[in-house]
């Protein structure tokens, strides 16, 4: 792949360019344990994700990779603080879409993400599933779009506030489709999908792979799912695309960070490593069970995709109340 291509490129430039000095420094990192920082609760798709590479970089590199989750205003509590750690390696931040975001709804004065973080490499996509409460009137997608539109504001949806993946979702196919719900905001995701199994809200647009338990037991029913392809776990739900909506890219992604100044050796063997466990057969089966569409690819990738995004939510932030609702 033309991705990994360039990434191999990118160590071996990096290592001529840098000498035997930084080859040597590259090849004793990490000497002691490293701290992945993840700016939202333990339990939820991401913080799955990160433990996952975690682990796998901890076996990797004989030295322990651990979690420090740092919740708060919507992501920006912990990507601050990773923003601002001593740039040796020793920090790094795993990243979502909420930097894209929240350079729009909810601006930081802590931090720029693109101006405050080095790229080190793009970790994947998640699937978005759109559920409704087991007893719920929805039994299409169509449905429910028609009954929104002829009652606007009326349903709500649940979400843990504006900039996470289920508000973006839920905001994204609310503006694609014409129809406008209420948002009502949770601490949690165990909370959120209490109450949509106890009909208290009606949708709810959270990322797969937390949810498919309930979703086979029956306690929540999934109309439709993002993508370009129906998701292996749920063969018998339709994609979005499928249904005549738009809504084919996932609204989540997932990259990891280094602050401002990281030595690019260190970038360029954080990056190398993690493509490798992209590349691990029994973490390709574990992810996809859970919802991701692992990606890598050079740091150069990353960037790209936090500028694209960025410039896409502010777009979107002008034609609806993206963060409002």
């Amino acid at each position: 792949m033309a991705y990994k291509a360039l990434a191999g490129a990118i160590v071996i430039a990096a290592s001529a360019l840098l000498g035997p000095r930084t080859n040597a420094f590259a090849q004793t990192y990490p000497d002691r344990p490293v701290r992945m920082i993840v700016a939202f609760p333990t339990g939820g798709t991401l913080d799955t994700l990160a433990r996952i590479i975690a682990q796998k970089l901890t076996e990797r590199w004989g030295k322990s990779v651990f979690v420090d989750n740092r919740p708060g205003a919507g992501g920006n509590i912990g990507a601050a603080f990773a923003a601002r750690a001593t740039p040796d390696g020793y920090t790094l931040h795993f990243g979502a879409q909420s930097l894209a975001v929240n350079v729009t709804i909810a601006p930081s004065d802590g931090f720029d993400p693109a101006k405050d973080f080095d790229p080190i490499i793009l970790v994947g996509t998640a699937q978005d599933v759109l559920m409704v409460p087991p007893d719920s009137q929805f039994r299409t997608v169509k449905a429910l779009i028609e009954y929104a539109k002829a009652h606007p504001g009326e349903l709500n949806f649940a979400s843990l506030g504006p900039g996470t993946s289920a508000y973006l979702a839920t905001v994204l196919f609310s503006n694609l489709v014409g129809i406008k719900m209420q948002n009502v905001s949770y601490s949690s995701v165990a909370q959120a999908s209490t109450d949509l199994m106890s009909n208290h809200v009606a949708v709810f647009i959270p990322t797969l792979g937390g949810y498919l338990g309930s979703i086979k037991a029956g306690n929540l029913r999934a109309l439709a799912v993002s993508g370009s392809i129906r998701s292996d776990e749920l063969p018998d739900i339709p994609t979005f695309k499928e249904l005549g909506v738009p809504f084919v890219a996932e609204t989540s992604w997932y990259g990891i960070y280094a602050p401002k100044g990281t030595p690019t050796e260190i970038i360029a063997k954080v990056n190398h490593d993690v493509g490798a466990i992209l590349e691990d057969p029994d973490v390709k089966v574990k992810t996809s069970q859970l919802g991701f569409r692992l990606l890598g690819g050079p740091p150069e990738r990353l960037a790209a995709t936090l500028k694209s995004e960025t410039e896409k939510w502010e777009r979107l932030a002008k034609t609806t109340t993206l963060g409002s609702q």
